[in-house]
């Protein structure tokens, strides 16, 4: 029989696995209490979340048969979907722990090297910015040929009015 616990522990991972929009299962050994307190907050920094949590409840959350085995933190991806793998991936290689098991993103399952890959994508922000520079670009180029063939046209009529003026004032 289930513990009250257990049962509000599985519904309130259900919840939060329903919600996330990916997924990343790591291996908790070796990590201390100071590392994993570090670790949550960058992920929570980048919009993510960190729960340790036992296996056989996660596997009960996740309605599988079979989990991951070892010890095991998962990191949910609320908003942006690859910060806060980027955040662990960046913990991971400055700490060599935790290591990474596998993960989902929008409900497709990803493989270890996968979920590295997704870590060493830019960020969305870092996206948007080339992708407007490059759209800027060809613009930017445009407005200054029209802007040196305009410079020349008041270069020419400075020059004109400024013998002009010249003249008068000489007067």
């Amino acid at each position: 029989m289930p513990s009250k616990k257990n049962v509000a522990t599985v519904n309130l991972l259900k919840t939060k696995l329903k919600n996330a929009k990916s997924l990343v299962f790591a291996d908790a050994s070796g990590l201390s209490v100071n590392l994993q307190r570090e670790l949550r907050q960058a992920v929570k920094l980048a919009g993510g979340e960190l729960i340790v949590v036992k296996n056989t409840l996660l596997k009960l959350a996740l309605g599988v048969k079979e989990i991951l085995p070892g010890p095991t933190i998962t990191l949910l991806a609320y908003g942006d979907e690859i910060a806060p793998i980027k955040a662990l991936a960046e913990f991971a290689k400055a700490h060599e722990l935790p290591k990474i098991k596998a993960g989902f993103l929008a409900k497709e399952p990803l493989a270890k090297d996968q979920v590295e890959t997704l870590a060493n994508l830019p960020t969305k922000i870092e996206l948007l910015t080339k992708t407007i520079g490059t759209l800027q670009a060809p613009i930017s180029g445009f407005v200054n040929v029209l802007q040196g063939n305009l410079r020349k046209l008041v270069y020419v009529l400075s020059a004109i009015g400024g013998r002009g003026a010249v003249k008068e004032h000489d007067r």
